[in-house]
């Protein structure tokens, strides 16, 4: 939510200035997320002077070029170099003077220097409108009235407007502040409250709006009352469709909104100043001259006013004349029923319409405008005429016309306000603070807030209508802690709490020990969201997936099957950010669907590798992180919960390339590899990733059933033999690995891999590889005779099961 300065100044009695502001908006809820000043025009013209061109000639090396003598009303005149045909003495001009600099429409700021064109010194620049940010023309110089004054400064002289913009985060139920009229409200309660005076926003004086005539009345029909409780409409003829007075341009453009012509632009006001959204029809293209609120048939095509053909779900509600549909109630016009510029007579629509329906609309044809984000969270019910002669009597004074018609109110079913009983004990127990009675009343009513009866212990209130989210004790209390401030909320001397009692912590100490371990191991946590952007997916991959049926948003649509796009994403991140070695882990819920209704949620570990994993130092060169650093990490988290993996076999997959898999039971319960490039190409990543995905549920289950051992240290010494093997040069370590596991000596405490060599000399297709083997007995010293015999199993297990040739 966009919010100025100046514009909701106008509805302040008092001045506030810009940061107490922003300090009194954070604390009432209304979050400022940014406070930026706005320029209409970049640079606000500052540095730029009026001159007068003294003289002209000729420049005497180039024949487009003139030589002139500009004066600045005081000091030397200047010598300016002028390339614009157009420049004459006795002009009056604007001039960046050496130190000025100017902010042109299109192309970077460029700052003034004494400069030398073709031999001649230039001490500055005459400039042309689209060089200074004043329009696009660059026709010529911009030539001033006669009576502009030579030495006044250009932003003096033009007055550019320049404002504050407020950024705000909204919380969903904050619809009653999605404009100024409901800001200024919050404002002045706090104001009141803290500094003991009555305040009361300055809203404008809205009177008594008298039809000059009945030319051109418009019959209303609800047909749908459930979705549209209320429809308010007036006929306005005769106007002038033109451009918007500066002013109404000024204040649209700084909360960046294009103006587009008056009465769309006092459309966009109204709703920026009010929260409700109107619309306004042609009224002549209104067949029938009757208006009529409802549903179209499944399928019904129509044009919206991008032109593009739409297909209407039955749901859609829609304002429609006797033939046809206009508009897509609360979300979007339609082409054919719009202002345009042969519009003379306008028939202006406020109304409320449900919001539910008109989310599911707006998701459904994509179609997220400004006037359904505020429907869908609610308006305010009993301002449709108010705010409806508001916009009208803005229409008369600016674009001319007569009230041609009764204002047209149907409501079929009037709404009775929310009546909500609130104990003092109960504000006092939920928000710990012990307000004196005179001041909860006191900001209720400067909210808005009804007393209806006020009893010893408790207080019956009527919520406003601009407040639809209020229905509970408990939104009664925050509103009051709000307007008080959250931080005049005194802290104990002591807090009592009763300790939860979970008896069912293992998997969570697995989890927190495993996130330690990996930071341990260099690694970050990253958080990312579950729901992702079903373009990252083949139409294969979706067929599996859960898609969203009312998404947040076009690129949050569907619940990821795995956490490789997600992490994917934060890796694009960082590295656009030019941190370009990362080492990230997150714990999360991946989601599949395998039919109709059946759907699954497992939790998973990733991890993430790219870049270096050591730089470079004064010791040794920078370390590129590879294939077997992630494998060695996997398998540091598997020991470290207790679990050993029965398998590892390389597979093929889609998404990765040198994929190793970990099995238990043949079930895959880990897997890693490095990513492809077509799928790095979608998030524009150009460096290798390597990426591990763990089956978290299954491992933390398998884990939790682990018995902890302990046993001393040995007392005996270990014993270490080497081995070395030619091999096919296909065959993996995982192969030799698991050939001497079976064999099952309880005395083998570890196999490893420590040389590979290839040669031509050791055969086509061979490699040699080294294997250390250490053998320990807790009991006793073991003898030559006992590792020999066992060596010698290894061996001939090895030549069976593997094809090993022993090298001597």
């Amino acid at each position: 939510m966009t919010i100025s300065y100046k514009w909701l100044s106008e509805y302040l009695p008092v001045t506030v200035d810009p940061e107490r502001l922003s300090r009194i908006l954070t604390s009432i809820g209304l979050e400022v997320e940014s406070m930026t000043p706005y320029e209409e025009v970049k640079g606000g013209l500052k540095g730029l002077v009026i001159g007068e061109v003294l003289h002209t000639e000729k420049h005497p090396n180039a024949d487009k070029l003139t030589l002139t003598r500009v004066s600045l009303g005081s000091g030397e005149p200047l010598q300016i170099v002028c390339g614009a045909p157009n420049v004459a003495a006795g002009q009056k001009v604007v001039v960046a003077p050496v130190g000025a600099t100017i902010y042109p429409v299109t192309g970077d700021p460029l700052t003034m220097k004494v400069a030398k064109i073709r031999s001649v010194e230039s001490q500055g620049m005459i400039c042309a409108e689209d060089e200074i940010g004043l329009g696009t023309s660059h026709d010529g110089i911009l030539v001033l009235p006669a009576d502009a004054v030579p030495g006044t400064s250009a932003a003096d002289y033009f007055r550019p407007y320049s404002d504050i913009v407020y950024e705000i985060g909204l919380t969903p139920n904050r619809m009653d502040a999605m404009s100024h009229w409901g800001v200024a409200r919050d404002v002045c309660a706090y104001l009141s409250h803290h500094d003991k005076k009555d305040i009361r926003p300055k809203l404008p004086v809205i009177n008594g709006l008298k039809p000059e005539s009945l030319s051109f009345p418009i019959e209303v029909k609800i047909e749908n009352e459930n979705a549209c409780p209320r429809y308010s409409g007036v006929s306005i003829d005769n106007v002038r469709i033109g451009e918007s007075p500066l002013w109404l341009r000024q204040r649209l453009k700084a909360i960046g909104v294009r103006p587009i012509n008056n009465i769309v632009d006092i459309t966009n006001f109204i709703q920026h100043e009010t929260g409700q959204p109107l619309h306004a029809f042609d009224a002549d293209l209104i067949t029938g001259r009757k208006v009529v609120v409802k549903n179209l048939p499944e399928g019904t095509r129509f044009v919206t006013l991008d032109e593009k053909e739409r297909s209407l779900h039955a749901e859609d509600l829609m304002i429609c004349d006797e033939k046809e549909g206009m508009c897509i109630a609360g979300v979007f016009g339609g082409l054919h029923s719009g202002v345009t510029e042969k519009t003379k007579t306008v028939f202006l629509e406020s109304a409320f319409f449900e919001g539910i329906g008109i989310r599911k609309t707006s998701f459904r044809h994509n179609l997220r405008t400004d006037a359904a984000s505020r429907f869908e969270k609610g308006t305010d019910i009993s301002a449709t005429v108010q705010v409806l002669k508001r916009a009208a009597t803005l229409i008369k004074d600016i674009c001319g016309g007569e009230i041609s018609s009764e204002i047209v109110d149907v409501y079929p079913k009037k709404k009775e306000k929310t009546e909500v009983v609130i104990k003092w004990h109960y504000i006092k127990k939920l928000s710990g603070k012990n307000y004196h009675p005179d001041s909860v009343k006191d900001i209720l009513r400067s909210l808005g807030f009804e007393i209806i009866k006020e009893g010893i212990d408790e207080l019956r209130l009527a919520v406003p209508f601009h407040k639809p989210d209020i229905s509970l004790p408990a939104d009664i209390v925050e509103e009051i802690v709000r307007i008080d401030g959250l931080d005049n909320i005194e802290i104990p001397d002591s807090i009592t709490i009763t300790p939860a009692v979970d008896e069912n912590f293992t998997l969570e100490t697995i989890r927190e020990k495993t996130a330690g371990l990996l930071a341990g191991l260099g690694f970050h946590e990253m958080m990312t969201n579950s729901i992702t952007n079903a373009a990252y997916f083949s139409d294969a991959e979706k067929a599996t997936m859960v898609t969203m049926k009312n998404s947040l948003s076009a690129e949050l649509n569907i619940l990821r099957s795995s956490l490789l796009e997600t992490a994917l994403e934060v890796a694009a991140h960082n590295l656009n950010h030019k941190n370009n070695h990362l080492r990230l882990f997150e714990f999360g819920k991946a989601y599949s669907n395998s039919g109709p209704g059946k759907y699954q949620e497992t939790e998973q570990l990733c991890l993430l590798l790219s870049g270096n994993s050591r730089d470079d130092s004064w010791k040794q060169k920078a370390t590129a992180t590879d294939f077997y650093e992630l494998k060695g990490a996997v398998e540091t988290v598997l020991r470290s919960i207790g679990i050993r993996a029965e398998k590892q076999e390389e597979e093929t997959a889609e998404k990765l390339e040198t994929r190793l898999v970990w099995k238990i039971n043949n079930q895959a319960v880990a897997e890693a590899g490095i990513v492809k490039k077509n799928r790095l190409e979608k998030f524009g990543i150009k460096q290798p990733v390597f990426f591990a995905g763990l089956n978290w549920e299954l491992l933390s289950r398998l884990s939790a059933t682990q018995r902890v051992q302990i046993r001393e240290i040995p007392r005996y010494p270990a014993v270490q033999r080497d081995l070395a093997l030619v091999v096919d040069k296909k065959l993996s370590w995982a192969s030799i690995e698991s050939a001497v596991q079976n064999i099952r000596l309880n005395n083998l405490r570890e196999i490893k891999l420590f040389d590979i060599f290839e040669s031509e000399k050791l055969g086509t297709g061979k490699k040699s590889v080294a294997v250390n083997f250490t053998f320990q007995d807790p009991e006793k010293t073991l003898t030559d005779k006992e590792i020999d015999n066992w060596m010698h199993k290894i061996m001939q297990t090895l030549e069976k099961e593997t094809g090993a040739e022993i090298r001597k």
